[in-house]
C-alpha cells in the first residue's frame, strides 16, 4: 500500500505541476472549450508516460539498494528452493498456423534441457493445436511423431488437435484442462516462440511449491534471436530496460501482477476453478468470447483470494519479436481489439481488486494513447489555425465582466514543458545505461561505449516509430470499436518488406503527414517547425519500414558490436539447441505435407491413428466422391474444407493412398510418387 500510494503521489503530482505549466501556456489559459480539452488529453496523455517513468525510478533505487526483499525469490534460499521436491507438471504450447518445424523444434530445445538437468520425469508436454489448413496440421502431426521417435518421448510428448475452433487461444487452453487438467498440479504456458532453460523451470515449480497462496508465477521473457534490424533494435531495448521496468513493476503489484499469456507457471485446480471465461454480454465488440484473456485469468485468479507474480529474477525465459514494423503492427491489430475488450471488464467486471482493474486499465492505455494523441495534435492545430486566421477574441466563452481577456504567450515555459515530457521518456533509459555499469553487466551489452552508442541508435529509431504507430493503433482502435471483422493468421518470422508492401501499407499516413506538414508551413513557419517531429517519421514511414525489416544492416551492427544483448556473448545451452535443431534441414522438401501424408506408407499410418474410425453411411456418400477425385485429378481440384474432411477421416486416408500407388506414371500421383524416390 505504501509502495503505491507513494506512485501514485508521484504520477498524479508531476501530472498536475505540468497540467498547471500548459494553462498558463495556452492563449486564454483554460477559457475556451477547446483548451480544456486539450488540458484533458494532455493530463491523460503526461499521466500514462509518468506511471512508466516512475516505474523505472522505482526499479533503479530497488536494484541499486541490493533488490526488492519482498519478491518470492528473495524469500526463500537457494537450499530451501533445491530441496523442495517437484510436482507434476505439464508444459503445454497452443499453436496456430505457425511455422511447425521451427516452432517444434524450440520445444525440442526444451524438452533436452529438462533432459540434461535430470528433472524429465515430472514434466509431459502438450502441442495443442488450432489449426485449420491440412498441410499445416498435417505437418504438425509428422513431426511431433518424429520428435516422439528421436527423444524416445512416447508417452511424455503429445499432440492434439481441436475439431472444433472455439475461443481462441484461451478455448484451446480450456479444452485441454477439462481433458487432463486435474492429471497435473502445475501448468506451465508457452508461446510458439517461447523458450524457458530447465532450471528456470524448475525454480518455478518449487516456488509455487512453497507459495500455495500463488495461483500464477510471470516470468519477465527476454526477447532473442533477432535478426533483421527491427528485431535487434527491439531485442536489445527489450533486454536493457526491461530490467528496470519489470523491477519496478514487481515492486509496485506485488501479487497482484499480470498474466501475459506464456512463460508463466499456473496452478492449475484454482485456475480450472475460478478462471473460466464467460462471453461477454454487450454489444458490438463486447459481445462474444474474450480475445485477450490472460490479463482478465489473472484478475480472475486475485478475485478468488489467489496471487499473481511477476518475478525478474527468473532468467533464462526467452521469446522473440517480430522480424518487420509490418508484422509489429499486424500483431498490433489484433491485440487492440483484445485490449479494448477489456473495457468491458473494467467498467462492468464485479468483485475485481483495484490493481488488477489497473492492470486492465494499464493494458487499455497501451492502444487507446495512441487516438488520444491523434486527438491532442488535431485540437492543437485547430488552435493554431484559430490563433493565425482568426481573429483574437477578448471575451471567450465563460468569461464575465468588463475587462477583456488578452492572450498571452510563454514560450519559455512552453520549452520548459517539453524538456519535461522527453525527459519522462528518454531518463529511463540513460539510467538503464547507469544501472549496467552499477551491475558490471555493460560488459555483456559490448562495453559503455557500444552500449551507448546502441541506445543512441534505438533512441533515433523510436521517434521515427513512433507517429508511425500512433496513425496504426489510432487505426485499430477505431476498427475495434466499430466491431470491424478481423482475419487471425500466423506470424510471419522470416521475410523481409518489400517498397511494393511497405508503400501499401504506409502511404496513407506518408499522405496525412507531408498535407499536415504543408498546411503547417503555409500557415506559420513557426508551427512548422514544430510540426516536424511528426510529419517527418510519417513522410518517411515507407523507407523506415524497408530498411529495418532488412538483415544486412542488422548483421553489420551486431558485427560492430552494437546492439548486442548478453546472450550472444554468453551463448544459453537452450538457446543453442534450438538454434541447432532449426537450422537442421527438414527432408519433406520434395513434397508437401498432405501429399507425403498420402503417398508415403509410414505417414498415412500415422494419420490414420489420428483420424476418425467411424464413419456414418450419410458421411460416407459426402467423402466418396472427393476420394475418388482426389484419386484422379490431385488436391488442387478440392477446397481447403474438403481436403481437411478427407484427412480427418481413416478410410478416406487409406482409399487415397490406395489409389494413388495405383496411379499411372504420368498422372499427378504417380509424378509425386517419383519425386518420392528420387528424395529418397
Amino acid at each position: 500500500m505504501i509502495r503505491r500510494l507513494l506512485m501514485t503521489l508521484f504520477v498524479v503530482g508531476q501530472t498536475l505541476i505540468a497540467c498547471y505549466f500548459l494553462l498558463w501556456i495556452l492563449p486564454y489559459h483554460g477559457a475556451t472549450s477547446l483548451e480544456l480539452g486539450l488540458l484533458a488529453l494532455f493530463a491523460l496523455l503526461y499521466m500514462w508516460i509518468a506511471v512508466g517513468f516512475w516505474t523505472a525510478i522505482f526499479g533503479f533505487i530497488l536494484r541499486l539498494t541490493g533488490g526488492d526483499r519482498h519478491s518470492l525469490l528473495r524469500q526463500h534460499s537457494d537450499g530451501q528452493l533445491d530441496a523442495t521436491t517437484l510436482a507434476r507438471t505439464a508444459i503445454v504450447m497452443p499453436v496456430y498456423h505457425e511455422p511447425v518445424y521451427w516452432t517444434l523444434s524450440g520445444l525440442k530445445a526444451v524438452y533436452q534441457d529438462l533432459e540434461r538437468s535430470g528433472h524429465l520425469d515430472h514434466f509431459e508436454f502438450h502441442i495443442l493445436s488450432d489449426s485449420r489448413d491440412p498441410d499445416v496440421w498435417l505437418e504438425e502431426q509428422a513431426t511431433w511423431y518424429q520428435l516422439c521417435q528421436e527423444l524416445g518421448a512416447e508417452g511424455r510428448l503429445f499432440y492434439r488437435r481441436r475439431w472444433v475452433n472455439l475461443n481462441f487461444k484461451s478455448g484451446n487452453v480450456a479444452d485441454f484442462l477439462r481433458r487432463w487438467g486435474r492429471r497435473y498440479r502445475y501448468m506451465v504456458v508457452l508461446d510458439a516462440d517461447s523458450l524457458l532453460s530447465a532450471n528456470t523451470l524448475v525454480r518455478m515449480v518449487q516456488l509455487m511449491e512453497r507459495e500455495p497462496r500463488v495461483g500464477i508465477l510471470q516470468t519477465a521473457p527476454s526477447i532473442i534471436n533477432g535478426e533483421s534490424l527491427f528485431a535487434r533494435i527491439q531485442q536489445f531495448a527489450n533486454r536493457l530496460y526491461s530490467t528496470l521496468f519489470a523491477t519496478g513493476l514487481a515492486a509496485i503489484q506485488m501479487g497482484d501482477a499480470a498474466f501475459w499469456g506464456h512463460n508463466a507457471i499456473i496452478r492449475t485446480q484454482p485456475f480450472m476453478k475460478h478462471c473460466g471465461l464467460r462471453k461477454l454480454r454487450g454489444f458490438g465488440l463486447f459481445r462474444g468470447p474474450i480475445m485477450s484473456h490472460d490479463f482478465v485469468e489473472a484478475a480472475y485468479m486475485g478475485r478468488a483470494g489467489y496471487e499473481v507474480w511477476l518475478e525478474p529474477g527468473l532468467g533464462n525465459s526467452f521469446e522473440e519479436s517480430p522480424p518487420t514494423l509490418s508484422d509489429e503492427l499486424s500483431r498490433d491489430n489484433r491485440w487492440s481489439r483484445g485490449n479494448m475488450q477489456h473495457l468491458w471488464i473494467l467498467l462492468f467486471g464485479r468483485r475485481i481488486r483495484l490493481a488488477h482493474r489497473m492492470a486492465l486499465l494499464n493494458g487499455i492505455m497501451a492502444y487507446l494513447a495512441s487516438p488520444l494523441w491523434l486527438a491532442f495534435l488535431i485540437l492543437t492545430t485547430i488552435e493554431a489555425v484559430q490563433m493565425t486566421v482568426g481573429s483574437i477574441d477578448y471575451f471567450p466563452e465563460g468569461h464575465q465582466g468588463l475587462f477583456p481577456l488578452w492572450p498571452e504567450w510563454r514560450p519559455q515555459w512552453a520549452l520548459g514543458l517539453a524538456l519535461s515530457t522527453l525527459s519522462l521518456l528518454f531518463l529511463p533509459k540513460f539510467l538503464a545505461i547507469l544501472d549496467a555499469v552499477i551491475h558490471g553487466s555493460a560488459k555483456q551489452f559490448g562495453g559503455f561505449l557500444r552500449l551507448l552508442v546502441s541506445v543512441l541508435v534505438e533512441i533515433v529509431v523510436s521517434v521515427l516509430l513512433a507517429p508511425v504507430r500512433m496513425m496504426a493503433h489510432s487505426r485499430y482502435v477505431l476498427g475495434a470499436l466499430l466491431n470491424v471483422s478481423l482475419t487471425w493468421a500466423g506470424q510471419n518470422r522470416t521475410q523481409e518488406t518489400s517498397w511494393r508492401d511497405a508503400f501499401v501499407t504506409q502511404l496513407p499516413g506518408m499522405l496525412i503527414g507531408g498535407g499536415w506538414s504543408a498546411f503547417a508551413w503555409k500557415l506559420d513557419p513557426m508551427f512548422f517547425l514544430w510540426s516536424l517531429p511528426v510529419a517527418i517519421p510519417l513522410v518517411l514511414a515507407a523507407p523506415t519500414s524497408v530498411l529495418l525489416s532488412r538483415v544486412a544492416p542488422g548483421q553489420t551492427l551486431r558485427t560492430w558490436g552494437v546492439l548486442l544483448i548478453p546472450e550472444e556473448r554468453e551463448p544459453v545451452k537452450v538457446l543453442e539447441d534450438a538454434r541447432s535443431a532449426r537450422r537442421a534441414a527438414n527432408d519433406e522438401f520434395a513434397l508437401s505435407a498432405l501429399e507425403a501424408a498420402v503417398v508415403r506408407p509410414r505417414l498415412n499410418r500415422l494419420h490414420q491413428a489420428l483420424a476418425r474410425s467411424t464413419r456414418l453411411p450419410r458421411r460416407a456418400q459426402l467423402l466418396s466422391p472427393l476420394v475418388a477425385r482426389c484419386g484422379r485429378e490431385g488436391p488442387g481440384s478440392l477446397s481447403r474444407s474438403e481436403l481437411s474432411q478427407l484427412c480427418r477421416d481413416r478410410q478416406s486416408l487409406a482409399e487415397l493412398h490406395h489409389l494413388a500407388w495405383k496411379a499411372p506414371p504420368d498422372s499427378f500421383w504417380g509424378r509425386r510418387i517419383h519425386l518420392l524416390s528420387r528424395s529418397e
